[in-house]
């Protein structure tokens, strides 16, 4: 019987800074959550009323480390910062491979990015990194 629903595999993201591909290649992990600001109001009279306001995304990549380009990006923009105070921004973009062979594809823009764990060094064991990201928007593409 054929896979009913979405596994691992079915995803790739690719991160481009300032238009510049950064390299991973073996991310083992990749997550996102909408973020909303929520208003609420409670009339004396009546119900409550709800509403989410829109607030850009979050999430996180986990990458097993084979090169130096997570660490190299933060450096880069740790001295863009401290030497020009210059502050970039990415975008991310998420394939995910539909059952039905199509192709989905997602845009995370307006993207900051911090290596939240840089990775633990540890004998005969691999390392492992989590990069975190905020964007502006999710759009849609494919």
């Amino acid at each position: 019987m054929a896979n009913m629903f979405n596994v691992g595999r079915d995803c790739q993201v690719v991160l481009l800074w300032n238009g510049t591909r950064i390299n991973m290649p073996i991310v083992t992990g990749f997550q996102s959550q909408q973020q909303t600001h929520q208003v609420n109001s409670t009339p004396l009279n009546s119900p409550p009323i709800f509403t989410d306001i829109e607030n850009g995304w979050r999430g996180q990549f986990d990458v097993d480390r084979s090169s130096a380009d997570l660490d190299s990006l933060i450096a880069a923009k740790e001295a863009a910062f401290w030497n020009a105070g210059t502050i970039g921004q990415g975008t991310i973009y998420q394939y995910i491979n539909e059952k039905d062979g199509s192709t989905t594809t997602w845009e995370y823009a307006g993207c900051t990015v911090r290596l939240s764990d840089a990775g633990r060094w540890q004998s005969e064991n691999k390392t492992s990194q989590r990069l975190e990201f905020n964007a502006s928007t999710r759009t849609k593409i494919s």
